[in-house]
């Protein structure tokens, strides 16, 4: 088994698709929170000076959804066939592109707290609604078991819900497929013993 190293913030963010993965697969790795007034310095020595960073046996890996394809590639949670390991980087991609758009790095809170606003306000609903009916009467996003898609919903939606608590209020199935991923004896016990922190 290699030697697995995650480097990222005190945070979810961008890495916790990371954890969540490690934690049903059950393995041991090394989780490395820097403290933000580290980051100058620590940012100069990464690759792309981005992180998540997962060092594998030393090897530096970079990009938190490259990285989760690659822990998942040869396990269910990518999906079991071809047409579902496409479907799952669909749905992926779909969730990331909206996360995506919002401003994090926005130093100035009015321009922020606007975009933000418009965001949960406008756009979000249609997203939701066309992930509540892409789910229907399905038990998981994609095929008939769990996949690391139904990690990141959660992970995503965990997030939102931050900014704009009764966003699923009318999205029934997304938050039934919330709360079926959260009751996951591993994700359940990752969930109860992780850092608590706001994003």
């Amino acid at each position: 088994m290699p030697n697995y190293k995650l480097i990222y913030f005190n945070m979810r963010g961008r890495a916790e698709i990371i954890r969540y993965i490690f934690a049903y697969l059950d393995i041991k790795y090394e989780d490395h929170r820097i403290e933000q007034a580290d980051w100058p310095e620590i940012k100069s020595t990464l690759p792309f000076g981005k992180i998540p960073i997962l060092e594998v046996d030393g090897l530096k890996l970079h990009q938190s959804l490259a990285i989760a394809r690659y822990l998942t590639k040869t396990t269910d949670l990518a999906g079991k066939t071809a047409t579902e390991q496409w479907q799952v980087d669909a749905m992926v991609d779909t969730l990331d592109d909206f996360m995506s758009r919002f401003p994090w790095a926005e130093k100035k809170q009015e321009v922020k707290n606007q975009i933000f606003n418009e965001l949960l306000t406008c756009e979000a609903p249609h997203l939701l609604q066309d992930l509540e009916t892409y789910l229907g009467d399905k038990e998981w996003f994609i095929g008939d078991s769990v996949t690391w898609a139904d990690f990141y919903w959660d992970i995503c939606s965990t997030t939102l819900l931050v900014f704009k608590p009764g966003l699923l209020n009318n999205c029934p199935r997304l938050q039934t497929l919330r709360k079926k991923v959260q009751a996951i004896p591993a994700i359940a016990d990752w969930l109860q013993r992780r850092p608590q922190t706001k994003l």
